[in-house]
């Protein structure tokens, strides 16, 4: 194939500064006013007009904010065990057919998990409890009463 064009580097041999003016002036990034985004809300602005009007400004994914996201708060059947006797001194926690009555959904926890060991039969009131938690309840003679299913997928 045949080249239809010099380089500039073929050009303006015996030149000084092969046709790039005086002193510098093919140098460094002050030809281009500043190196990378330099300048773009200053002496680069009507760049910025013609070229990329979306430069500045947010766009894209925008994130729920924290107050809006579910927070899953949760209880370890030990944990129960631990703070039952000072629930029924309170009030919080009642009895009912030798049972102690405990309704955490009235105190802001969703779920209950099956990590630690009970002594005393419950029957617990929550929103969700894990298979392990039903388990260890039910064999003590206790009973969990899950208000609303959640779909775990």
């Amino acid at each position: 194939m045949v080249v239809r064009r010099e380089k500039k580097s073929r050009k303006m041999h015996g030149y000084r500064n092969r046709g790039w003016g005086s002193i510098g002036q093919h140098r460094k990034s002050g030809s281009r006013g500043g190196r990378g985004a330099a300048g773009m809300h200053k002496h680069k602005w009507s760049w910025i007009v013609k070229n990329y009007r979306d430069w500045f400004g947010r766009k894209g994914f925008i994130p729920r904010s924290p107050s809006s996201t579910p927070k899953a708060s949760e209880i370890n059947i030990g944990q129960i065990e631990e703070i039952v006797n000072k629930m029924l001194e309170a009030g919080t926690a009642t009895m009912e057919n030798n049972k102690i009555v405990v309704d955490l959904s009235k105190m802001g926890i969703n779920k209950l998990m099956g990590y630690g060991e009970i002594a005393h039969p419950v029957k617990v009131i929550v929103w969700s409890a894990s298979k392990k938690a039903i388990e260890k309840i039910e064999k003590i003679g206790g009973e969990v009463i899950i208000l609303r299913q959640q779909s775990s997928a």
